[in-house]
């Protein structure tokens, strides 16, 4: 099982150390001024640093999206959820035969009724970030779904059936 450990560093930022399951060890230092150090250990020579990577607010931000899958998700993964505390991301697939096909978020009062929030949908060529209320779901699309998973569940269970 991998391991992530926190420490502040005083006027510098905090180091973020991730102990992957291959050995390895990634160090990841963000720094006050908005910049992020990389720095990537072999197992063999957990002191030494292999390789490191130097990333502005904005690379950072980037990568962080392209790790966490806003830019492409492995076929492999229907559903995916990352937790934040009590907040959970989702990517969920619209099945064919959902009820919610052919009417728009705000038709479907997602956030009124459930509390979770669509931050984006993803077609086979296009994505729509943070979709208005007229966005029309459509089957096969994957929806980026925001909310506690209380809530998240719920907005999946009005996106098949119109219940929450």
């Amino acid at each position: 099982m991998s391991l992530i450990k926190e420490t502040d560093l005083p006027g510098i930022g905090r180091k973020f150390q991730i102990n992957a399951r291959n050995g390895d060890k990634l160090v990841i230092v963000v720094h006050d001024d908005g910049r992020r150090e990389i720095h990537h250990f072999d197992e063999d020579d957990p002191e030494e640093s292999i390789s490191m990577v130097t990333l502005d607010d904005t690379e950072a931000r980037r990568v962080g999206g392209i790790i966490g899958g806003m830019a492409y998700i492995p076929k492999a993964l229907e559903s995916v959820d990352i937790a934040l505390d009590n907040m959970v991301f989702e990517w969920y697939k619209v099945d064919s035969n959902a009820i919610a096909i052919g009417k728009t978020i705000g038709e479907l009062h997602i956030r009124q009724s459930t509390g979770a929030a669509i931050i984006a949908i993803i077609k086979k060529d296009d994505k729509i970030v943070n979709p208005g209320p007229n966005q029309i779901i459509e089957a096969g699309a994957t929806l980026v779904v925001i909310g506690s998973r209380k809530q998240v569940k719920a907005c999946k269970q009005l996106l098949i059936d119109g219940k929450k």
